[in-house]
């Protein structure tokens, strides 16, 4: 079975974000990139599927600026035997990227695709779906257990109301959830080895796709810092504070 795996590139999650001058967007110039925590997640499932002898090949798709080889790179040490980047300059909405995801799916005829159930900068949780529609395939979206059985693909997802368990056919598409797994560290010799898998460049432009952005950005701020607290003596003191200082009660 081929195994498709979803990554993007995103400032690393340990660091710190501004938002540029004009207002327009973070700033990303000089920020640590990384793979998107979600997405590697996505990457440690498809690698163990293919250790317990499930899956025959994985493949790792990103879709975005020539940069992102980095990433795929590192996708590579984890444990995917090839790599394809659908390079563009662009600023990509979900719809876009699984568009073009739809078309890299018709030429690899994967049984299973896998992705992060959302980028940690966008937040859209989008993408996994409109994939999914795009195809006609089955979908299981924030798995936190998968399971493999011949033509079937057992999952456990969070839900508001607890946990729910769902049979799919292949083919099919999975977002990953936090709690599917813990993705494991590439260690210096697969490092090495992943500079001599392949990895093929792709232009967009290629696919004759419609990239056209369908929302407007207006405007980017920063979060209001958070004020310090106050350390209070007694209930009577803090219902005076919010009654007559806070005007809460």
């Amino acid at each position: 079975m081929k195994i498709l795996v979803m990554v993007k590139r995103v400032a690393d999650p340990n660091v710190t974000i501004r938002v540029n001058a004009d207002n327009s967007d973070v700033e990303l110039n000089n920020v640590k990139m990384a793979i998107n925590p979600f997405c590697e997640i996505a990457i440690e499932e498809a690698v163990r599927l293919k250790e317990t002898g499930v899956a025959s090949e994985i493949i790792a798709l990103s879709i975005g600026v020539s940069s992102a080889q980095e990433q795929l790179r590192t996708a590579l040490a984890i444990g995917a035997d090839r790599a394809i980047l659908i390079e563009t300059d662009l600023v990509l909405e979900p719809l876009a990227i699984a568009k073009l995801a739809t078309k890299v799916i018709e030429e690899e005829k994967p049984a299973l695709v896998i992705l992060g159930k959302q980028s940690i900068d966008s937040d859209n949780n989008q993408t996994g779906q409109m994939l999914a529609a795009m195809n006609g395939w089955a979908q299981g979206t924030f798995t936190s257990n998968l399971e493999v059985n011949d033509a079937q693909v057992k999952i456990t997802r969070e839900v508001d109301g607890g946990l729910q368990k769902l049979n799919l056919k292949l083919p099919a598409v999975i977002t990953s959830d936090l709690r599917l797994n813990e993705p494991r560290f590439a260690s210096l010799p697969n490092i090495m080895k992943a500079k001599r898998k392949p990895l093929v460049t792709k232009s967009a432009q290629d696919y004759s796709v419609d990239l056209e952005p369908r929302i407007k950005t207006l405007k980017v701020e920063a979060p209001n810092e958070r004020q310090a607290g106050e350390l209070l003596s007694s209930v009577a003191e803090l219902v005076e504070k919010l009654k007559n200082v806070k005007e809460v009660i």
